[in-house]
Parts: structure tokens; sequence; C-alpha cells
């Protein structure tokens, strides 16, 4: 196996009674439910390094050690997808997504996504770190919109990664929720993981990872509040499901909230975002304004009809 890309684990458990599969679909929420049973079969996910069936249940104190082999490289083909580029250097790129624009291939995904958008204009990326994911350091919902960084080399992808890692990635997004956030200012803390009842979602649960998601109110609108929220740490849906969790669901949010007359997806736009070069170290700073779906959509709830 490529030791470069290979991922290992380690978990100690301290549930006793829970299946492997199922204690292992917790920790890993990113990963599905039928590859684990796979890893499992293959012997790629051991508890006090013995080979044990998926169906085995942990004891408190064991020792779960999961190895994520390097995934099958997909074709990967360049694709003309116009691209918005905020910010370009020898290291990287920042891109403003928009939404509707998957960020990099997937099963059931494989084309006209922002990796085939980027590998059109640089065609040298696709020899970056991740197989199917060139230069991809973190990722932005399909219908979310606004500012990304990818890596032009492994150096960058690898400072970059370790910035995020490090939490000194500014991230800020700006949402649109129903109802009246009260406090202005707060702070969800609450862990989050797979659905127990709906495999395909997150939730809040208390087997999940460690989820932090600041907020400060920048304005009522009728019975809506528009936020500036900041993330320190990166969990898939983390935004939507933290607000949906407090009664606050995000607008156009079909998954967690409900669906908007005046909106086809979540208002949910990356405004900004801050790291430091990975050349000279120096702190920079990246803005983006709504695109025009979602100025219309305040635009209509400031004067409905």
């Amino acid at each position: 196996m490529s030791q470069k890309m290979t991922r290992k684990l380690q978990f100690i458990a301290a549930r006793a009674g829970i299946r492997l599969d199922r204690y292992i679909a917790d920790e890993c929420p990113e990963l599905s439910r039928s590859y684990i049973q796979k890893l499992i079969n293959e012997g790629y996910i051991t508890v006090n390094d013995a080979v044990v069936k998926r169906s085995f249940r942990l004891n408190i104190g064991d020792k779960v050690s999961v190895i994520i082999p390097p995934p099958t490289a997909p074709s990967l083909l360049a694709e003309e997808i116009p691209l918005n580029i905020v910010y370009e250097d020898s290291d990287l790129l920042v891109v403003d997504k928009p939404a509707g624009l998957t960020v990099h291939p997937a099963p059931g995904h494989p084309s006209h996504t922002l990796v085939n958008a980027i590998l059109a204009h640089y065609p040298q990326l696709s020899g970056v770190s991740s197989p199917g994911r060139p230069g991809i350091v973190h990722r932005l919902d399909k219908n979310t919109s606004g500012l990304m960084v990818v890596a032009k080399n492994d150096a960058a992808q690898q400072n970059l990664s370790a910035q995020i890692k490090a939490r000194s990635v500014a991230k800020r997004y700006l949402v649109l929720v129903v109802g009246h956030l009260s406090p202005e200012r707060g702070i969800i803390e609450a862990p989050i993981g797979r659905d127990p009842g709906n495999r395909k979602r997150m939730a809040v649960v208390s087997s999940g990872r460690e989820a932090r998601t600041q907020y400060r109110v920048v304005k009522y609108i009728d019975n809506y509040t528009l936020l500036e929220v900041s993330l320190e740490t990166g969990r898939t849906h983390q935004i939507r499901v933290h607000l949906a969790a407090i009664g606050y669901p995000v607008v156009g949010d079909e998954v967690y909230g409900t669906r908007s007359p005046f909106l086809k997806r979540q208002f949910v736009h990356a405004h900004h975002l801050g790291f430091r070069l990975p050349s000279t170290g120096e702190y920079v700073e990246f803005s983006s304004e709504l695109p025009s779906d979602l100025e219309e959509a305040l635009k209509r709830i400031s004067s409905p009809l």
C-alpha cells in the first residue's frame, strides 16, 4: 500500500457493548457503512490488533485500529467550466465557488465538479496529493457558495492542511435563519455524527465528534435573522445541523430545515477566508459578496408582497 496516501486512525473504546461497525460509523462519519464493512472484512480494522467480525461488541478500553487504504484514483477529466479566481500565486488559488457545483468527483457524480474545472486551467494539478481530489484541502457543500483555497503543489497542500488542523484558518459565512435568534452573539457546542435514523443526514449525537460554531447577529429582517457564522471545527453540514438543533433552521435547507418560497438552495455563503501563505507566512484575507440569488432573497423578505 502507498504510505503516502494510507490513513491510519486509532481509537480507545469508551463504551461497552457497541458493535464494531456502528462504533466506526460514529467515529468516522465520512465513511459509508458499506465501506466500513468492507474494511473490516478485509482486515483493515482490528480490535486489540486482532481481526474480528463487524458484529464484534467492544469493551471499554479496547484499542480499535483503522487503516484506510489509498483509493483507486478515478479518471479525472478537465472540463471547461467557468471559474471565478479571486487570488493566485505559485502555491495556491482562491476561488469563489458558485452554488450547484460539487467540489470533487464522488460515486454517482464523476464529473462537472470544481476539480474538473480547475484541471482545465491547471492540468498539472492532477498529480497533487489526493487521488480524485487534487489540491482540495477543505470543502463546501454543493449548494453552498463562496470562497475556497486550492493547493497547486504537495508542499502547499500539506501546509494549508496543517493550518486547518490547527484551526488557524478563518472561515466566516453569511447565513439566514428562520426566527429571531437571541442572544445576538453565541457559541453552539454540540457533537456531530451520523443521524442514527438516517445515514444520509448528520445530527447532534452524544457519540459524535466535537463541533463548535460561533455566530453573531448581523441584522433582523421580518421573521428572519441574518448571521455571520465562524467555524472552529469543520464537521459535515456543521452550520446547518447546529442551527437547526437550536431551533433556527437555515432558510432554504430542505434537509435540516424547510423549503423556501423565494430561494432554491440553502442560504449559506462563505464570504470570508483568511490564512497564511505557505511560501512567506504572510497572513492574507479574502472576501466575497453575496451572490445575486441570496441578495434577491433578502430583498424579498425585506419587502414582502
